[in-house]
């Protein structure tokens, strides 16, 4: 084995054949949402747009063919998917779930380039037979009622919403933090929670609980 130390790589950028780059970069950030970063040239004939982290450079006739295919993971599909109807774009298959996991659009761009932008959904199969019990447990009333909440934004029990939280918990991720199975919307769902049941202490709190004397 080599002591030589690893290749550091940091991201992977697809560079795509337009026949038109003004099209292109008008398609992407004004029905797809993209934000233009750059362009080169005079007139522009190489350029980049982004949408969250992922980053897409065009290139003027070179490099490329038309009909490329890509796969992009959102936050929300459903949400994206309603968002770039209303503005004009090819949506050519979904929102549908798929087999592999995945709730997936396809859509299609001036230069028959197709993007799969998805988000990941949890497998039902092959089905594991489990046995429920009752779980008498006491927990502070604002959080109950968050609780509540959640599940029925899930379309989940509770117990399912607390099986699936106490399972991504077990599992450790890069830089010593532990799984979560929440989205950034769900995410920014349960602050607007916290707000509405008036939870204003932090992650740590619960090992400060004292129950009222009744």
């Amino acid at each position: 084995m080599s002591d030589r130390p690893k290749i550091a790589a940091h991201c992977l950028t697809p560079i795509l054949y337009v026949r038109d780059f003004a099209e292109a970069m008008n398609y992407y950030t004004g029905k797809l949402l993209f934000e233009k970063l750059w362009d080169w040239g005079n007139p522009p004939r190489f350029g980049a747009v982004r949408l969250g982290n992922v980053e897409i450079f065009f290139c003027l006739g070179e490099q490329g063919h038309p009909g490329t295919w890509m796969s992009i993971f959102v936050d929300d599909v459903d949400d994206y998917f309603q968002r770039i109807k209303k503005l004009g774009a090819e949506v050519i298959h979904g929102p549908q779930d798929e087999p592999w996991g995945v709730r997936e659009i396809h859509v299609r761009d001036p230069n028959q380039h197709v993007i799969r932008f998805g988000h990941g959904i949890p497998m039902h199969d092959p089905k594991l037979e489990i046995e429920r019990v009752p779980f008498n447990a006491r927990i502070e009333k604002r959080l109950a009622a968050l609780m509540t909440d959640l599940a029925q934004h899930k379309n989940m029990s509770i117990g399912e919403t607390l099986e699936e939280m106490l399972l991504h918990s077990f599992e450790k991720v890069r830089n010593d933090g532990v799984a979560s199975p929440h989205t950034e919307r769900t995410l920014s769902f349960i602050q607007s929670l916290k707000t509405k049941h008036g939870i204003d202490y932090d992650c740590h709190a619960s090992y400060r609980f004292v129950e009222k004397a009744k």
